[in-house]
């Protein structure tokens, strides 16, 4: 058999300007410093405003930089821990969860996809409450909680909206709504929980939640949890995949970069 020779591909001028870059983010700038105007630096490194932005682009992806208006591009802030661990948060509604704020609720049948998820039958009653998640002030994911109503049969039913009203009516009704399965799902209790991460974008809907444009990367964590001896919800979270970082074990951290501040003048490494 012959072998098979591997061609080698050019590293493009855009990625080794980036590796360039890092190097002098890493020794020259602060966390929060404003970098060069992108005139400057392209007559620094040699290339064109074009490449130099593709660079940039790059590095603000992997959450190293951030763009601000009016301000420029910074030096993104070093990531920090928030919990991602049912032993750190609690069941979802519990006194302990306080990481999640709860944005709204709806009530609908379960389509395909949904009840297979949940193991229930196409059409069955499921409530979603979408959250979303904020750390040291910044906005750091999103999640939809969908609950069968089968199972919170065994307590007092939830009351569904009526539609019509006012806009600011309806909403309130939907926070009592949200609120409602969140304290009926901490009285169930919960008998454990499994979870699976994967790497995905942003749909419109997320998106807006997570303040980002559209297609944005973000972290996909998939939960279940089993109550009364059976599947009783499944949580969709969507963290940000530039400024966040998923650990699992028995600290269950999610690593989060902040929203960088402009400081007054640079400070120490």
């Amino acid at each position: 058999m012959a072998t098979a020779q591997l061609t080698a591909v050019p590293e493009p001028k855009y990625w080794h300007l980036r590796t360039v870059l890092l190097r002098a983010i890493d020794t020259e700038f602060s966390t929060g410093q404003v970098l060069p105007n992108e005139r400057d630096l392209s007559a620094r490194f040699g290339v064109a405003r074009a490449t130099l932005r593709q660079a940039l682009d790059q590095l603000e992806l992997e959450g190293r930089l951030v763009r601000r208006r009016g301000i420029g591009t910074l030096v993104a802030a070093p990531r920090v821990g928030v919990p991602v661990s049912r032993r750190e948060e609690g069941w979802p509604g519990s006194s302990r969860d306080q990481s999640w704020r709860a944005v709204d609720c709806t009530s609908a049948g379960a389509s395909e996809q949904l009840a297979r998820a949940l193991g229930i039958a196409v059409g069955e009653l499921v409530h979603t409450v979408r959250r979303i998640r904020v750390a040291q002030g910044q906005i750091v994911a999103t999640e939809s909680l969908h609950v069968p109503d089968s199972t919170l049969k065994l307590l007092p039913a939830i009351r569904l909206s009526a539609g019509g009203g006012t806009a600011g009516a309806a909403q309130a009704e939907s926070d009592d709504q949200a609120r409602s399965v969140l304290r009926r799902l901490e009285r169930l209790g919960v008998d454990g929980d499994s979870r699976s991460v994967e790497l995905g974008v942003a749909e419109a809907e997320e998106a807006a939640l997570l303040e980002r444009p559209p297609g944005t990367p973000v972290l996909v964590v998939t939960t279940q949890y089993a109550a009364a001896g059976r599947l009783a919800a499944v949580g969709t979270s969507t963290y940000r995949a530039d400024t966040c970082r998923l650990t699992f074990g028995e600290t269950g951290l999610v690593e989060v970069t902040p929203v960088a501040a402009v400081p007054a003048a640079r400070t120490a490494s």
